[in-house]
Formats: structure tokens, sequence, C-alpha cells
């Protein structure tokens, strides 16, 4: 009896330790509870997931608790109850969040539970704010777009001076040419 606990407790480290791999990968997650979702809905889920580059995982709650401890992020251990299946997001939480809220609206079975961004735990409610954040390469266009506001002023001022400068020497010209004629 000793010798299948201990191929069984191999078994649990080895799970344990591709768990800790596969969350190593990415700095992001969002813990769901999937319960009452077909095997279908789930492919349908983890399709749109995957075109953001996202994984959904669903994982024995112990295991994904000491793989996470062994990580030394903070405790999200309170997600870890009931079935959990963990959204695994490499980069652009708030686009994942959004394809996952957006799903939980047509699937009423799919319910966020929480997130974890980089070292920060955030609740099912700022999730849902994040998710309506524009995405990073939004972000920053928007950013790039007001550092080159100055600059883009600047220089439309410099072109106004010579413009001036263009328009009055034709006026005054015109002005010659007609007291002249």
């Amino acid at each position: 009896m000793a010798i299948v606990a201990h191929k069984i407790q191999d078994a649990k480290v080895k799970s344990i330790g591709e768990l800790k791999d596969l969350f190593s990968t990415a700095p992001n997650f969002i813990f769901t509870d999937y319960r009452g979702l077909s095997v279908g809905k789930i492919s349908e889920l983890r399709r749109q997931l995957r075109t953001k580059g996202a994984t959904f995982k669903v994982v024995k709650n112990n295991f994904a608790r000491i793989a996470f401890e062994q990580l030394l992020v903070p405790d999200v251990s309170h997600y870890l109850t009931q079935p959990t299946a963990i959204t695994i997001i490499p980069q652009d939480f708030n686009e994942v969040a959004k394809v996952l809220l957006d799903f939980a609206k047509d699937v009423p079975a799919l319910k966020v539970k929480g997130g974890l961004i980089g070292q920060t735990v955030y609740t099912a409610a700022h999730v849902e704010i994040f998710s309506k954040l524009p995405g990073r390469p939004v972000l920053i266009a928007m950013l790039m777009s007001v550092m080159n506001g100055p600059v883009r002023n600047f220089t439309v001022a410099l072109n106004d001076v010579n413009a001036r400068l263009v328009r009055t020497v034709k006026a005054i010209a015109d002005k010659k040419v007609t007291i002249e004629g």
C-alpha cells in the first residue's frame, strides 16, 4: 500500500511542477468558476482566448495553490475554491478580461472570481474595470499622440511665421502693383 501511495505522490509532485512551469510563463492570471460549461463551450472559449495569446486551464485547486506558493506570488487561495479554471495571460490583461467577460454575458455559467496582475490581486469587479480599458497598443498610441502634440504645435507655429512673412510681402507687392498700375 505504501508503494502505491509513493507513486501517487510522485504524480502529484509532477503535476504541481507542470503547473508551476506553466504559471511561470506569464505574470497575469484570471480565476474563473466554469461549473455548468459544456465541453463545447470550453473549447469555444479556449479558441477565443488563444487569439489573444492566453491559455484557459482547468486546475486542481490544491495543486494550483501549492504552485503559486512556490512561485512566491501573493496569496490567491481564496480564488482557488469550487471548480476553478485559470486563464494564463502573458500580456495584455485587459483584452483577455474583455473576452472572458463578453463570453460570460453570453454564457452565464462562466463566472470571473478575480485576477492576479503581476504581484497584485484584484477582485472580479476590478477585472471588469480592466476589461473596459483600451488595450496596450492603443494606450501606447494615445501616449505617443500626447507626446507628439507639443512638437507638432511648435512646428506649426514656426511654419506660421514663415507663412505670415510670405503673405505680408505678397500683400505689399500687390499694393505696390495697384498703386503703380
